[in-house]
């Protein structure tokens, strides 16, 4: 059976919308896609995630309107919650968070991500080519480390002057780079969403540095769909993009034109394959009932891959997740 056509008959409107648009085709004007349309605007679990961004500060409200644009809302609430977001930008084009708590936080008002959040959700809201927006795409250009990766934070604002920088702590660091894959999958993310930056050197050269991890973990697969779905809390500054998810890499190396030929990309196309149920659906490994959203998800990434012309470096980098103490006995 044909996945798009599989996908109509599940209980969400958001996931038939989406599947009937973005794989069987269906144009807005359809009927169906009408009354889809009408549901998801109506839905509750749309007018609490509408009500939640009309509170939320801009860290918060930056992924809700991730979460709102994957479901399909349309709303106006999204375009006035992407206005208060860029009332507190920083005349340098980041955002900034104030540190909470008795203690100094390392790097507090440099989080990269701190202003990677807010930007993803401007940009999965539409309006990745505003004025405001751009500046926020040049600062993240202005952070990245020489080898085109980015930081948890600025090292030129964390430690002392004149003493050399700590390097990235290592359950986050990239396998080939200097930077933070965290910091690096979210700045990429934002890039992915942008109709010009997605193809650019700067993001492909990030996917680059993201594709070095070469684990096959079978168990974090839609880790960020279940985020956006609402059955996982998006949590974490630092630590907001540090787990692993191989269907959310393949999406970003999908939007950025990497070519399937790349050897990295094929190869992780053939792991996901085997993964591939018997009616075409992939399993979410902690929540059954987002296989659709999911195989939505896979689909999407393997049709936009066709468009694809761009091979990055190739070698194979080792990696250990964390290293391991030394056996007490």
């Amino acid at each position: 059976m044909n996945l798009g056509t599989l996908l109509l008959g599940d209980p969400s409107p958001s996931l038939r919308w989406r599947a009937a648009r973005e794989l069987a085709g269906a144009d807005d004007a359809d009927a169906e896609v009408i009354a889809w349309r009408t549901e998801i605007d109506r839905s509750v679990e749309i007018g609490v995630l509408v009500g939640r961004l009309e509170a939320a500060q801009p860290y918060a409200a930056g992924y809700l309107l991730c979460q709102l644009a994957y479901l399909g809302y349309r709303g106006p609430a999204m375009a006035a919650a992407v206005e208060k977001i860029f009332d507190s930008q920083q005349p340098d084009g980041s955002w900034s968070i104030p540190p909470t708590g008795p203690g100094p936080i390392e790097g507090a008002r440099f989080i990269t991500m701190h202003t990677v959040v807010p930007l993803r959700g401007i940009a999965a809201a539409g309006f990745a080519t505003d004025p405001r927006a751009e500046r926020a795409y040049e600062w993240l250009l202005a952070v990245r480390l020489q080898d085109g990766s980015w930081p948890a934070g600025p090292k030129a604002d964390l430690g002392e002057e004149g003493r050399p920088t700590p390097p990235e702590k290592e359950y986050r660091r990239l396998p080939r780079g200097l930077g933070c894959r965290s910091a690096t999958t979210g700045a990429v993310a934002c890039l992915a969403l942008h109709p010009e930056r997605r193809r650019s050197d700067v993001a492909r050269i990030g996917v680059d540095h993201l594709l070095a991890r070469e684990t096959r973990d079978a168990s974090t697969l839609g880790w960020e769909v279940s985020r956006l779905v609402g059955l996982e809390r998006a949590m974490g500054q630092v630590t907001f993009y540090a787990t692993h998810d191989l269907a959310f890499l393949l999406d970003l190396v999908s939007r950025c034109g990497v070519s399937a030929e790349d050897r990295r990309v094929h190869d992780l196309v053939d792991y996901l394959e085997t993964l591939r149920g018997p009616y075409g659906l992939w399993q979410h490994p902690a929540h059954p009932q987002l296989a659709g959203w999911l195989s939505l998800d896979i689909e999407n990434s393997l049709r936009r891959l066709r468009d694809g012309d761009w091979i990055g470096n190739e070698e194979p980098a080792t990696f250990t997740s964390s290293r391991r103490s030394r056996r007490r006995y």
